[in-house]
């Protein structure tokens, strides 16, 4: 039985769905994508990944929408950041060393320690919060909320935690891999000495100081090793810097009411961080006038900036104007034409125009997204809807059943892929693929 339940752990875990949220609007906790952030995290993890010998590439990142200090490694090469973690963070080298002692969780297989936290807490209340994961991540947020609430605290408490042994593993394991890519360790001694001076405020909830434990011990051991590299004085690049600075004020802009970014970055603050959080907070507002005026001022400073150009077109198309976002959103694709995201937003500002020239370019700028990042459920949403209005009905419902078994609906996703055969000569590749959706979605539904 308890290998079945791990079996379906690790389903579960699978199907932790990577939606495009520009911003949440569930009250709950709910899963953050971002083109940028993304590309900030993974520039900052992937060198760290790949000394710990893990492909760097096959390491996924994920960004949850909570306040809660906290980061974990979960179903195996998972990494879960916390925006709380994200934004209190002082320094680039600070949120390398939590990414690296993570890292450290990963190579040294502590992972396996689920088959413990089985045991010590009920299936029930595991699957609870995973499922709670899962039905943010297929946007729910509000829903999947409820659910993690409702698990029993039992769970909250040892699913996560690590033993003092496995954490001074990590920590030593993390500082050999930032020596190994050149990079101070002493950013993750100054994390760990602001987790324990404010221990009382945060030790509550998913803490990383409950999950990590937290000793002077630890803390004097990771010191010593530090003060032996070759690397301690390394500092961060004015790049680096830079990149934190933005991802900060972005998620700032996006999680906090106006008057709370407003506060945090008044007017008088002309810095990119500053009218950067400005301008998300006022197109969510919304106030498209302001909002322009600070993106077209980031503009003017850095013409070829992708990231700014997407936010000039999803401010537009998101105050109702899709016509107006796409000279933006074409030049973000130009710019950064690998980035799934930016694509994916392109495709949907295209399917809202209503010009079935537009819904043809839908379909080949979301076919390449998803050649990118196939996991990404709006894009097959999105790709369903251009094929819909192009009257391709046997596209249409491969696209759907691709939807459905991401989003754990495996009677819908058999339905839809059964009826695409009826579209697909045998032996063809999207006959194949229905076939293979129809195979997986069944083992998958077998194992609830």
């Amino acid at each position: 039985m308890k290998k079945r339940c791990l079996t379906l752990v690790s389903m579960l875990l699978v199907l932790l769905l990577p939606i495009h949220l520009a911003y949440a609007k569930q009250t709950g906790p709910s899963f953050i994508r971002d083109a940028e952030i993304e590309h900030t995290l993974r520039s900052y993890a992937i060198p760290i990944f790949n000394a710990a010998g893990l492909n760097g590439n096959d390491v996924a990142i994920y960004i949850i929408n909570d306040r809660s200090l906290n980061a974990f490694v979960a179903g195996g090469q998972r990494l879960f950041m916390f925006t709380g973690l994200l934004e209190r963070v002082d320094t680039p080298n600070q949120l390398k060393g939590v990414i690296a002692h993570e890292t450290g969780h990963i190579a040294g297989g502590h992972l396996a320690r689920t088959q413990e936290a089985l045991e010590n807490a009920t299936f029930r209340s595991i699957i609870g919060i995973l499922l709670g994961a899962v039905a943010i991540a297929a946007g729910g947020g509000a829903a999947g909320g409820a659910v993690i609430a409702g698990s029993g605290d039992v769970a909250t408490k040892s699913f996560l935690e690590y033993s003092r042994t496995q954490e001074s593993s990590a920590d030593q394991a993390s500082i050999t891999y930032l020596d190994n890519t050149q990079q101070s360790g002493r950013g993750m001694v100054e994390f760990l000495e602001i987790l324990d001076q404010t221990n009382r405020s945060y030790n509550t909830g998913f803490s990383y100081y409950r999950s990590h434990p937290i000793t002077s011990e630890r803390i004097a051991a990771l010191r010593q090793r530090v003060e032996k590299s070759p690397y301690r004085d390394r500092q961060d690049s004015p790049e680096s810097v830079g990149e934190l600075n933005r991802m900060q004020a972005k998620l700032f802009g996006y999680t906090r009411t106006l008057s709370q970014t407003l506060h945090k970055y008044p007017v008088t603050d002309q810095s990119i961080p500053g009218r950067y959080a400005r301008a998300i907070a006022y197109f969510k507002y919304p106030d498209l006038d302001k909002a322009l005026k600070e993106v077209d001022s980031l503009l003017a400073e850095a013409p070829t900036d992708p990231y700014f150009h997407e936010l000039k077109g999803q401010s537009l198309y998101e105050n109702g104007d899709p016509h107006g976002a796409l000279p933006s959103l074409e030049t973000a694709v130009k710019l950064a034409p690998r980035e799934p995201l930016i694509l994916t937003l392109y495709g949907k500002v295209l399917n809202a125009t209503g010009n079935i020239a537009d819904n043809n370019k839908a379909i080949e700028v979301l076919t390449e997204s998803l050649a990118l990042d196939p996991n990404n459920a709006e894009s097959w949403d999105q790709l369903a809807i251009a094929y819909s209005r192009n009257g391709d009905t046997g596209m249409l419902a491969l696209a759907s059943a691709e939807r459905y078994l991401l989003g754990g609906k495996y009677q819908k996703a058999i339905f839809h892929a059964k009826r695409a055969q009826d579209f697909f000569n045998a032996g063809t590749p999207a006959n194949l693929r229905a076939e293979d959706i129809i195979t997986l979605a069944g083992e998958a539904s077998r194992k609830k």
